[in-house]
């Protein structure tokens, strides 16, 4: 119990229906919330409060303990010190630190959490916040007119002789538990700040930051790219299996390029035991006699391939969270939505880039299927050894490449 997270998650929100459950990056904002902090070194226990039963099973999927909600510290004008106290009182003692984190911030990054909890762990502050540094001029606006805040509008020093200030970023607050308890309140003692990267500082309340959070998102998150520990693939074709040209003979015969290196990729799939399907809008032999090389799965023809997805799914008694889906164009986005891993080829549509939890550095048609595949087997192989260290199953380690068994 030294030091715990709560992550305050309500399932009420009138500017954004369904706030915490919606996508940046692929992830729900809950679940970004809890894989930040589960990340950081210095946390102990995650805990998610709510009152909604899908955002339970989110959190829950993601690695978090959930402690139900009650209604009457659910709406809109309950605080988020409330949900923390009463999370904290249904864990029957008071921790000695105590985070809490809001899913509304996307970008956290676990090393400043761990930043935090080492300022206020060696006593040397008793709350901790994110901020940014800043050096704007801020104004009010009167009946009288406007008139400086922070500064004299008739003496403007130049940036290098004022001194900074900080813009509290509302993404998490770190107190020590006994404080927090006695006080109430997440402002007291000695408080100290942590400063945080502006690029992702964005605290969404209305739909236009939901939609700016997911511009940034594919050039925030980190690489190297993480494993993608799913129990499944499926792809589109145009444009993933090949880089979306076609040549069409005189007789109307279309022929594509496609690389053997995602054949390979494909193959260790199934070496592996990992279920694909080829999911495709368009009915074309060239993608039959592919899917009959590869000896895969294949859907061709589907007016709607979220339906499609979901039928393969169902039938193969799959949980589509543990799916990834590798997409490139617009109308792969219901598919992208379907799935805990939405995945765009290096060179998608930017709204594919937006909706998905893991971008490729790998063009279509030039190798993203095995990209992909070898950071499926990566999780695979990881998992394996998780579970029995000494001697991974020889046909998971046999299934993965040369250069991923180097890498652990």
């Amino acid at each position: 119990m030294a030091v715990v997270a709560v992550v305050p998650a309500r399932g009420g929100s009138k500017g954004i229906p369904g706030k915490n459950l919606r996508k940046v990056g692929g992830v729900p904002l809950v679940a970004r919330a809890v894989l930040a902090a589960l990340s950081a070194e210095r946390i102990d226990r995650v805990i998610v409060t709510t009152d909604d039963d899908e955002i339970d099973r989110v959190a829950s999927a993601a690695g978090a303990e959930v402690i139900g909600r009650p209604a009457d510290l659910a709406g809109d004008t309950a605080s988020s010190e409330s949900a923390v106290l009463h999370a904290i009182h249904e864990l029957g003692e008071v921790p000695e630190v105590v985070i809490l984190v809001q899913p509304t911030s996307p970008f956290i990054d676990p090393g400043d959490l761990d930043a935090a909890v080492a300022e206020v762990a060696g006593g040397v502050r008793d709350a901790v916040f994110s901020a940014v540094e800043t050096h704007e001029f801020l104004w009010t606006l009167g009946p009288d007119g406007a008139r400086g805040v922070n500064h004299d509008p008739a003496v403007r020093l130049p940036r290098q002789q004022r001194q900074p200030q900080y813009r509290e970023t509302g993404a998490f607050y770190v107190m020590r538990g006994s404080g927090f308890v006695t006080h109430r309140h997440r402002f007291f003692g000695r408080i100290g700040i942590v400063p945080v990267d502006e690029r992702g500082a964005i605290e969404i309340d209305t739909v236009e930051e939901l939609e700016l959070a997911c511009a940034i998102a594919p050039m925030w998150e980190h690489h190297p790219l993480p494993p993608v520990d799913v129990d499944a693939v499926v792809t589109d074709f145009d444009g993933v299996h090949t880089d979306d040209s076609v040549l069409i003979s005189a007789d109307g015969v279309e022929r594509v390029s496609v690389t053997r290196t995602d054949g390979m990729g494909v193959d260790l799939l199934r070496r592996a035991c990992v279920p694909m399907l080829i999911l495709s809008t368009e009915r074309n032999p060239v993608v039959s006699a592919r899917a009959r090389k590869l000896d895969v799965d294949v859907v061709q023809g589907a007016q709607d391939k979220a339906v499609a997805l979901w039928e393969w799914i169902t039938a193969k008694g799959l949980d589509p969270d543990r799916v990834a889906y590798l997409g490139n164009d617009v109308n792969d986005l219901g598919c992208l939505e379907s799935v805990g891993w939405p995945v765009a080829v290096a060179d998608s549509h930017p709204d594919v880039l937006a909706a998905a939890r893991l971008v490729l550095t790998t063009r279509g048609g030039e190798g993203a299927v095995r990209e992909l595949a070898d950071l499926v087997l990566l999780a695979a192989e990881r998992r394996a050894a998780a579970t029995s260290p000494a001697i991974p199953p020889a046909g998971i380690r046999h299934a993965t490449s040369d250069h991923l068994l180097e890498a652990l």
